[in-house]
């Protein structure tokens, strides 16, 4: 047997050849993926070139071998027959149910169409009744407000120097600051904005509602000694002013400061007034009414919407007596009147009667 590099013989005599490696196994996967994207394309082309009547047929034939009433086997317009490309916008009433493409009033009557157009409009007015009412009921409630801080201020002998109104926000208490409550450009509190603080306090207190205090300046363009600007100094006397009624009985929660500088006069700055007018704190008592009621409030409130002095319990109480009085003078002329009427009419029939 020769040692070189001939053939190998197995145990037996039987020949041994060598493994043969097979390198175009990849030939075979390229042949099927080439196949399918084959038939794929014919699918496709196939699909894209259907004969309608044919596949009405098929559809017919289908839809009675399973029983089954849809759009795609009675041929009728669905998404199959391009009924989903549609691009129309179908304006939708009240009332209707946007899964059907039509409106609340289609297929109605004129009759039924102005029943449900009068249903809509009833349900506005009371809406809008409903909202005109708890505007009126907040009115009172913070003409309540402001004749229990009148009395106190009046206690105090005090209520000149705090003025009254009613804005969307709820009732406004506003301090003319001038130099009884702050000194120029300065943010602490004087003896006298103290006791104005000490009386209004009590009264705020006790109520539920939150309570926000707005600083303000005036137009004036002198400097600003201790602080950076307007901005700042009202600010810095508003937040004062909270600092000093969450020290006597207010929740801080309850509480908010805002600075205004010169931005929100209360008289124009035209107007002599507006010097002092406008160098003020607001102490506002909000309401707690929604936005719409809330824009009612001041139309509620009639001439108390404007800026007035504060209305106390007794003087309240003294104008109403003299609305009765005057009621019951007016309501005693009336039956006079009638009395006289019924009295000059009989003795007219009386005549005739006699003539």
């Amino acid at each position: 047997m020769s040692s070189g590099g001939g053939a190998r013989r197995k145990k037996g005599g039987h020949e041994e050849h060598e493994e043969h490696v097979n390198h175009e196994r990849w030939l075979v996967s390229y042949a099927d993926m080439l196949t399918l994207l084959f038939v794929l394309f014919v699918v496709l082309f196939s699909m894209s070139n259907v004969d309608k009547a044919k596949f009405a047929e098929l559809a017919a034939g289908l839809s009675a071998g399973f029983g089954a009433q849809s759009a795609a086997f009675q041929g009728s317009p669905a998404v199959l027959d391009g009924a989903g490309q549609a691009t129309n916008v179908v304006a939708i009433d009240p009332g209707t149910n946007p899964g059907d493409g039509g409106t609340g009033t289609t297929g109605m009557s004129k009759e039924q169409a102005d029943a449900v157009a009068r249903a809509i409009k009833a349900e506005d007015r009371k809406q809008a009744s409903k909202n005109a009412k708890a505007a009126a009921g907040e009115a009172e409630s913070m003409k309540e407000i402001e004749r229990k801080v009148a009395d106190a201020l009046a206690a105090a002998k005090l209520l000149e120097h705090v003025k009254f109104s009613i804005d969307r926000r709820g009732l406004v208490i506003t301090v003319v600051t001038n130099e009884v409550v702050f000194a120029g450009n300065r943010a602490e509190l004087k003896s006298g904005g103290r006791k104005i603080l000490d009386a209004i306090a009590p009264a705020l207190a006790k109520l539920p509602n939150n309570v926000e205090v707005d600083g303000h300046t005036n137009q004036l363009k002198a400097a600003v000694t201790y602080y950076p600007s307007g901005w700042e100094l009202s600010a810095a006397r508003a937040s004062a002013t909270v600092r000093y009624l969450g020290d006597h009985g207010l929740a801080k929660g309850r509480m908010s400061a805002v600075g205004f500088s010169d931005t929100h006069p209360l008289v124009d700055p035209k107007d002599p007034r507006s010097v002092t007018m406008n160098r003020r704190v607001d102490v506002v008592v909000l309401t707690s009414l929604n936005a719409e009621q809330a824009a009612l409030l001041p139309a509620a409130a009639g001439e108390d919407a404007k800026l007035h002095t504060g209305e106390t319990t007794a003087a309240a109480a003294a104008k109403a007596k003299s609305a009765t009085g005057t009621s019951e003078t007016t309501t005693g002329t009336a039956t006079t009147g009638a009395t006289t009427g019924e009295s000059t009419t009989h003795t007219t029939t009386t005549t005739t009667s006699h003539d």
